[in-house]
């Protein structure tokens, strides 16, 4: 379990990594990029819209890994 602590707030919270459907978006991003030829402005706010959230760019392990993964699909 990743726990991370939001700058501004200083509240604690799980990270999405621990989310069952921010990991499933994550497993369908590289279809997605591959399919429509997707940048990185638009997987992430796809990403946003699978999970019915507005923003994990401040959850560094959850940025981590849709960026690694968005760079894989990019790369294939």
């Amino acid at each position: 379990m990743t726990i991370i602590q939001d700058q501004h707030t200083k509240k604690f919270r799980m990270s999405l990594i621990n989310d069952s459907t921010f990991l499933s978006a994550i497993e369908g991003l590289q279809d997605f990029v591959l399919n429509i030829n997707a940048d990185c402005d638009m997987s992430y706010e796809w990403v946003c819209d699978q999970c019915n959230i507005h923003s994990f760019v401040a959850d560094d392990p959850a940025w981590d890994l849709f960026f690694n993964t968005f760079v894989s699909a990019t790369d294939a």
